[in-house]
């Protein structure tokens, strides 16, 4: 289970309540300001114009404490600098690659090592991500028209996308190589079944093929026996299919994934 639910927040042009005078409280201003929210430094003021955010920076803990409990109970989610008992959302540390985002939460264990993450990713990631997320959006009506079922271009996609794919987003040049890859793209891969005898009940110990194919798989089908680790790794949006041990699935479209213990 995840401790906290990672949301996107549009703020262009929206007043956001930051109060503080330390250096906290500068950092969430510039954060605000980059996003494109107006920053707003009196809290009935911010409430009054419909705020649906508020950063709280102040020293004392009883300054804190009174405004997050303000805030809270005008309907506000709150952040609270280097206290997270009093926060209702956390901020991660970001990775910038617009019109892609990566996030890095701790839930507010450690600012300092989810930096260090993003240190890390950002030498991995390449500048040219966001080219090519754009091109992909821009590609959308095509995609739709090449490929009209959802399922056979989610497929095509995925393993364009994939390690040593034709739009391998990790490779520098993919983002100018989209309209090649349309031209000389092949059809939707193949139906097929795959079955997994898992090994214990931890996630670590998936290998990374089977990792991959959780991780793609329209449908998995699981024995009771299965664990909700396990099955947290599919996609969100892939379909779940309970059978008895020993029995094979229904015939199904797509990436069909049979777990058994």
């Amino acid at each position: 289970m995840i401790e906290a639910l990672p949301l996107f927040h549009r703020i262009s042009g929206q007043p956001v309540i930051v109060l503080g005078s330390a250096a906290a409280a500068a950092a969430k201003r510039r954060l605000v300001e980059r996003a494109g929210g107006t920053v707003i430094g009196d809290i009935q003021e911010g409430i009054d114009l419909g705020a649906r955010l508020a950063f709280i920076a102040h020293e004392s803990d009883e300054d804190a404490s009174r405004d997050a409990v303000r805030a809270r109970a005008a309907g506000l989610l709150v952040n609270t600098a280097d206290r997270p008992e009093l926060c209702d959302f956390t901020v991660p540390s970001v990775l910038d690659r617009s019109p892609v985002l990566l996030a890095i939460g701790t839930g507010g264990a450690s600012a300092g090592l989810a930096k260090a993450l993003r240190l890390r990713l950002e030498q991995l990631i390449p500048q040219s991500l966001g080219q090519l997320a754009s091109a992909l959006f821009a590609a959308r009506a095509l995609l739709r028209s090449r490929w009209p079922d959802a399922g056979d271009r989610r497929r095509v996609l995925d393993a364009a996308l994939s390690e040593g794919g034709g739009l391998d987003p990790l490779r520098e040049e993919s983002a100018d190589q989209l309209e090649d890859w349309l031209a000389g793209a092949k059809n939707a891969p193949a139906d097929r079944h795959v079955e997994i005898v898992l090994r214990s009940d931890d996630p670590e110990d998936l290998t990374l093929r089977e990792a991959r194919l959780l991780g793609s798989a329209d449908c998995v089908a699981h024995e009771a026996a299965v664990t909700a680790g396990i099955l947290a790794r599919a996609r969100s949006d892939a379909a779940r299919l309970p059978i008895g041990k020993g029995d094979s699935p229904p015939p199904l479209a797509g990436l069909v994934l049979i777990l058994r213990r």
